[in-house]
């Protein structure tokens, strides 16, 4: 076996991610993969145009250089290259995300869940109510 692969060539082959075991890195994953516009082909992970991110099938594997590859250099029928587009440092911040959508993080290093998918409002977007003042031994 050869170590060469296609679409490495002067890539950085690190062992390991550091954003993997940084929660504000995966959260800052998160959100650039919204505003990189990830979602309109992954559909938050579940898959569409692109790929699913939360399953265990990974064409193009699943380790944080192959992911880094595939952002960098883009793939073949439909990944664009993000080369010179993306820095490094949210490359790897959106790899640290796009792991953990399939559980390969730790729990405590996972974003949590995004608002308008809690089942109650968040505490930043209720309304601010004044406590009204009743009287010792009434009901209200």
């Amino acid at each position: 076996m050869s170590d060469i692969h296609p679409g490495s060539a002067g890539l950085p082959q690190p062992v390991q991610n550091q954003s993997d075991y940084r929660a504000y890195d995966t959260s800052q994953g998160k959100q650039l993969f919204t505003q990189y516009n990830c979602v309109g082909c992954h559909f938050n992970g579940g898959g569409g145009i692109g790929p699913p991110l939360m399953d265990e099938q990974w064409i193009y594997g699943d380790s944080p250089e192959n992911i880094y590859a595939t952002i960098v250099e883009g793939r073949p029928n439909g990944m664009p290259s993000f080369r010179e587009k993306i820095p490094d440092s949210q490359v790897w911040q959106l790899a640290a995300y796009v792991r953990s959508m399939s559980g390969q993080l730790r729990k405590d290093v996972e974003p949590g869940r995004n608002d308008d998918m809690n089942s109650r409002r968040s505490e930043q977007r209720t309304q601010e109510k004044k406590p009204q003042r009743t009287t010792p031994g009434s009901n209200r």
